[in-house]
């Protein structure tokens, strides 16, 4: 799901939400300010001599699947893995791991570049003797563009909607080149009555999830509703991160029950999509975990070069999730018979609150 989740609430309901949290105690609930520093400190630019720790604080900053970061580092001498954390794992949205091992992907791209803006470049090998971990071997070589690394502390699925401008070819060539990965293909959509399809196909997909309870009861799992928690938990989906009230724990989940409903999500995505510029579908060669590795890294790549031109971007996977509507996407993308990775859209918008990230050490093996 790639941090793609966020409640809607709406009219009244809105008022009355804000005045039960401004009732409540700050002291129960944090305060935007202790998050948005915590955050900044987590985000602090990469040092010019990093150590693996620098390098692995880098690694978490990458996109993943409800925010669960479900991976662990280990540190080798010309090594560092990227290994899967199944107890992270989240299978009702999820029930094959493949978020997972893209978001491993991810990491393992945000690594990569790092390190080799750095002067310390290296290659990423699929691991299949550890469960599917990823592992950047360091090698010798020179610094590379740092372009992509400056903007691995600014990336963010930014959730709400952009302004509608449009993106010149020059543009869209600059980010299909850079997200370009052997074994992954990009389809870039920018044909409004495309997007309107692929737009019907999102709404579809979520109508189907919320339809179903284990979906719904495992992403309320994941929800913070404070800075509080958010910060304390260090992962999970953050109400404010996608323009929503902070809540004290105990009301969050109740009006989450209460707004969380099939009609409002839905108007919610169709104007997200409607404000978009366009979208990307990123398609494997084949349904493994070593290609939705290869996914997710092309898709990091992607994020990173749009973070850098001053594009927005976030994730709505929800035709992949749901099984029966894969063949119309992929029919849709021109790539029929194949299994679609992931769905991204983009567009020009306003920054949001960035979501947690656990620290280094406690994903350290």
């Amino acid at each position: 799901m790639f941090e793609r989740r966020d409640i809607l609430i709406g009219g009244g309901a809105a008022v009355a939400v804000a005045a039960i949290a401004g009732w409540s105690v700050s002291r129960n609930m944090g305060t935007m300010e202790d998050y948005n520093l915590a955050m900044a400190a987590l985000r602090s630019p990469l040092p010019q001599s990093p150590s693996h720790s620098d390098l692995i604080r880098f690694a978490t900053l990458a996109a993943n699947s409800h925010n669960t970061q479900a991976w662990r580092f280990k540190a080798g001498k010309g090594s560092i893995d990227i290994l899967p954390d199944l107890t992270r794992r989240t299978p009702a949205v999820d029930p094959d791991n493949h978020h997972l091992f893209a978001s491993l992907g991810c990491a393992g791209e945000n690594l990569a570049v790092a390190a080799g803006a750095r002067g310390l470049p290296g290659e990423l090998i699929f691991d299949p003797a550890q469960g599917g971990a990823v592992r950047f071997n360091f090698v010798t070589g020179t610094s590379k563009d740092t372009a992509l690394c400056d903007a691995i502390a600014l990336r963010q699925s930014t959730r709400a909607e952009y302004d509608g401008s449009e993106i010149s070819a020059a543009e869209l060539e600059t980010l299909a080149r850079t997200a370009t990965m052997p074994g992954v293909d990009l389809v870039l959509i920018t044909e409004r009555a495309r997007i309107n399809r692929l737009s019907d196909l999102i709404l579809e997909g979520n109508t189907a999830q919320i339809a179903d309870s284990a979906f719904v009861a495992e992403l309320k799992h994941w929800l913070r509703f404070n800075p509080q928690s958010a910060i304390a938990s260090g992962d999970g989906l953050f109400s404010a991160a996608s323009g929503n009230p902070n809540l004290p724990d105990w009301l969050g989940p109740r009006i989450f029950d209460l707004a969380f409903k099939t009609k409002s999500e839905n108007e919610k995505y169709a104007r997200q999509v409607a404000s978009s510029t366009g979208m990307a579908v990123f398609v494997a060669a084949k349904a493994d975990p070593e290609h939705w590795v290869l996914a997710g890294r092309a898709c990091q790549r992607f994020a990173l070069q749009a973070t850098a031109m001053g594009l927005k971007h976030a994730y709505l996977n929800q035709p992949v999730e749901v099984p029966e509507l894969r063949g119309e996407l992929a029919a849709l993308a021109g790539m029929p018979g194949r299994r679609p990775d992931l769905v991204m859209r983009f567009g020009r918008g306003a920054a949001m609150p960035f979501s947690a990230r656990r620290s280094v050490k406690a994903v350290m093996v």
